[in-house]
Order: structure tokens, then C-alpha cells, then sequence
């Protein structure tokens, strides 16, 4: 087993007071600093595009739940085969749901879950989008109203598949390795 976070030899930058901050706040609330935080300290300005979108998409406002989105973040990085995404999110959805088994059939096979019309409507559209996005037309949408979804929501859907997809293969792509306290969380 070995310490690395990514596959590429990148030096942490000089991080700014209120960078320094967020990490202890990470620290404090979840008892580590996620390793996709520290892959991307080497720019800081990266990092901080990365975690403003990241909170704002999964922490802010919106129609969904955390848990709704968690389990976008899964089921987008199931189909992506993001082991980062899938050992971190999975956790989350462990957490938010307190059940173990969700969390394993969101990234095995979502459709085994037992979910609601509205949850299966919203991840059916998470993985077109990720599988055949030019395949996306107004019928998707009007099913995602259908199941009670506002615009707004088909917003927030779309734009959390597509961080995912984007974070996916950034990970994938640099061999990011979750923190290992993931593994065990809610089990």
C-alpha cells in the first residue's frame, strides 16, 4: 500500500490563509482532508474553482437532497468506473441514507434499490446524460417534471452529472486514491 494520492508528481503550492482554513475545517467536520482536495493544492486557483462549484452544487440550495445528489455522484461515477468517486460518494450516500446496502447498489446497480419514482426518473436522466448526452431531448425533461422535478431541479441534475463526469476523468485520469477512512464509513 502506498501514501500517493495521484500518479503525478505535483508540489503542493503555498496555500493562503483561508485555504488553510477550509482544510482544517475539513479536518474538524469530517475528520480529514479529502485526497481531492489535496491533488488539486498544487494550483490553487484550481482548487478553489474545483471547491466552489463542488459546494455550491452538492451543499447549496436546491430542490434536491444531499442524498439525491450523493446518489447522482454515484450512479454517474458507477457508470465511469471512478474508484475515488465511487469509495468517497459512497460513503456519503452510507451516511445520508444510514443504509449500508444502499450505498453498495447505487454504485452496482441503482435499479436494484428500492426508490422512489421520483429517485429512479432523476438517475435514469443522470446516466443518459452521461452515456448519450447528444441523446438528451425535451421527453427527458418533460419526465423529470412528471416526477415532480422544477426546472430549477432539471438544473441542478444536469449540472451534478456533469461535475461528476468532469471529476471522474480528471481522477481517473490522474490515478487519484481515496483517503482510506472512506472504506469503512457507515458499514
Amino acid at each position: 500500500m502506498t501514501d500517493r494520492i495521484t500518479a503525478l508528481d505535483l508540489v503542493q503550492a503555498e496555500l493562503s490563509e483561508a485555504t488553510t482554513a477550509y482544510f482544517a475545517k475539513c479536518e474538524e467536520k469530517l475528520g480529514l482532508v479529502p485526497n481531492v482536495l489535496l491533488a488539486y493544492a498544487f494550483d490553487e486557483k484550481k482548487l478553489r474553482a474545483f471547491t466552489d462549484m463542488y459546494n455550491d452544487l452538492m451543499l447549496g440550495d436546491s430542490g434536491l437532497s444531499k442524498l439525491e445528489r450523493e446518489m447522482i455522484a454515484v450512479v454517474v461515477s458507477s457508470i465511469n468506473h471512478c474508484y475515488y468517486c465511487l469509495t468517497a460518494h459512497g460513503a456519503a450516500v452510507r451516511q445520508l441514507s444510514g443504509d449500508p446496502a444502499l450505498g453498495e447498489m447505487m454504485a452496482m446497480n441503482f435499479r436494484a434499490a428500492d426508490l422512489s419514482e421520483r429517485q429512479k426518473a432523476m438517475l435514469e436522466f443522470a446516466v443518459k446524460l452521461t452515456e448519450e448526452p447528444a441523446r438528451i431531448v425535451e421527453a427527458d425533461r418533460a419526465a423529470l417534471r412528471q416526477a415532480g422535478f422544477s426546472d430549477r431541479d432539471i438544473w441542478d441534475i444536469a449540472s451534478t452529472a456533469a461535475f461528476f463526469n468532469m471529476s471522474n476523468r480528471v481522477a481517473t485520469a490522474v490515478d487519484m486514491r481515496p483517503n482510506p477512512e472512506y472504506h469503512p464509513m457507515a458499514r
